[in-house]
């Protein structure tokens, strides 16, 4: 099949490489805009390196785009990681349309955070999809997935670079196989069930120290690395990454009730949060290093 693939970021070069290893026709890419005072995309680099035309389109939804896909006499567009909208009429020109990658077992978990949420909520499962995307956000009917489990400890990071990037990225492969062979269904999703959140922006991730500690917890974990749930110390934003719950410990909301070699720990409803390293302006420091320089002590009272 003379496959052309959309996409940007780490998944998308990697989406590319294993086509290429794997021997497939990959006649196009549209990648990132480079932009002069940015790293070149990743999948910009992919292109380069195997010799393929990259395309860098400002916009998907004109005129001369459509007459670009048109004109490449694709089989079948690859979706890896795409973030600007591609109307229907541009996706369904290859002969076997295009098919998505979304981390999310749809129709949960619907918009562009979709694997910070569902840590956020506790969930103890999630997962990825392979679609066929139309002119819905996320809506399109549902090619294949794959289930993963959240681990109680597990972050955004985790979740994503351990288990949903390399899954998906085996993923698109069995569903680019499911394709050549005919056999790849088009499942409608049930809209009654779905979900969607939007973001996941620092705003959201501000920590209520009053709020029980598992919900602490789940929010930290569920925006590490990014956007990083935050406190304020002194007046100054603190962001935390690692981290662990302990059960039990009382304090009050927000107070400092230990000081170890190598963490702190806040209080929350019915225990504590055992933080391990933090940001504090534009760096990452270790507990230790962070309580020494900003004079950290126990009894003191972190956020609002």
């Amino acid at each position: 099949m003379r496959i052309v693939v959309n996409g940007m970021q780490a998944f998308g070069k990697a989406v590319v490489d294993k086509l290429v290893e794997r021997g497939e026709e990959v006649i196009g890419i549209y990648g990132a805009e480079d932009k002069p005072d940015r790293r070149r995309d990743p999948i910009n680099e992919a292109a380069e390196a195997h010799g393929i035309p990259l395309f860098q389109l400002k916009s998907f939804k004109t005129d001369e785009a459509l007459e670009h896909i048109k004109s490449l006499n694709a089989d079948l567009c690859v979706m890896a990681y795409v973030i600007k909208f591609v109307p229907s009429v541009f996706l369904d020109v290859p002969t076997h349309g295009s098919i998505q990658y979304h981390p999310s077992l749809l129709p949960l978990h619907r918009g562009p955070s979709s694997i910070n949420w569902p840590i956020i909520m506790g969930k103890k499962r999630t997962g990825l999809t392979i679609f066929w995307p139309d002119d819905g956000l996320d809506e399109g009917p549902v090619l294949l997935q794959k289930e993963v489990d959240i681990g109680p400890d597990d972050t955004l990071g985790s979740i994503y670079f351990d288990s949903l990037f390399p899954m998906g990225v085996d993923a698109m492969m069995e569903a680019v196989d499911l394709v050549r062979d005919g056999k790849a269904p088009k499942i409608v999703q049930d809209h009654s069930q779905s979900t969607y959140e939007s973001w996941c922006k620092k705003e959201d991730v501000e920590i209520d120290w009053s709020k029980p500690v598992q919900e602490i917890y789940n929010m930290i974990r569920g925006a590490n690395p990014q956007p990083g749930a935050w406190t304020t110390h002194n007046g100054d934003v603190v962001q935390l990454f690692d981290s662990r719950m302990s059960e039990g410990a009382s304090g009050a909301p927000g107070e400092i009730i230990a000081i170890d070699d190598d963490s702190f720990s806040i209080a929350g409803s019915g225990g504590a949060i055992v933080v391990q390293r933090v940001r504090s302006g534009k760096d990452k420091f270790s507990a230790a290093e962070f309580v020494a320089q900003a004079g950290v002590k126990p009894g003191d009272i972190v956020g609002s």
